[in-house]
């Protein structure tokens, strides 16, 4: 069985302890988590968890019922296969040599992100976007130099019916 990528977004009681015991649980059964983005939703009692992670589908499924198991978890969803949104964000730190910036704001512009911040030397670079579109800038500013990267990993809502 091929494994795949699968996004689950997960509901919980917003409270200390909750993330650790659901990481916990991934290590635990030697389960790996690629990203992991959580926040607050709009009710402060409750924040969403977004994992990716692999696995075949008798994995995955083992994951969801484990994750059912415990307490503050409210609702599992698997995005996967089902229509949603999705979107990574990043901040790049890239050379800005006098030669390079045309270049630079030329890509910044075609891949319409937004230079943040400015230095001597340095330009930071917000970006959002799925997976390809972060490869394909990535890809096209490696040449020119790329000092850091911080990226949020993928968060995600379902899609609602037209």
């Amino acid at each position: 069985m091929t494994e795949e990528k699968h996004i689950l977004s997960i509901l919980v009681d917003n409270q200390p302890g909750v993330l650790s015991r659901i990481s916990g649980l991934f290590s635990g059964r030697g389960f790996n988590i690629e990203s992991l983005c959580v926040a607050e939703t709009i009710d402060p009692n409750i924040s969403r968890l977004t994992i990716v992670t692999k696995g075949n589908m008798p994995v995955v499924e083992q994951i969801k019922k484990q994750l059912n198991k415990l307490i503050n978890v409210i609702k599992v969803h698997e995005l996967t296969g089902s229509k949603y949104v999705h979107r990574e964000m990043a901040l790049i730190k890239v050379n800005a040599k006098q030669e390079n910036r045309a270049e630079i704001l030329r890509i910044v512009d075609i891949f319409r992100c937004k230079v943040v911040d400015v230095g001597l030397d340095h330009y930071t670079i917000e970006v959002t976007g799925d997976e390809g579109k972060m490869e394909a800038i990535l890809t096209l500013l490696r040449p020119i130099g790329i000092k850091e990267i911080a990226k949020t990993g993928t968060i995600a809502l379902f899609r609602e019916p037209k």
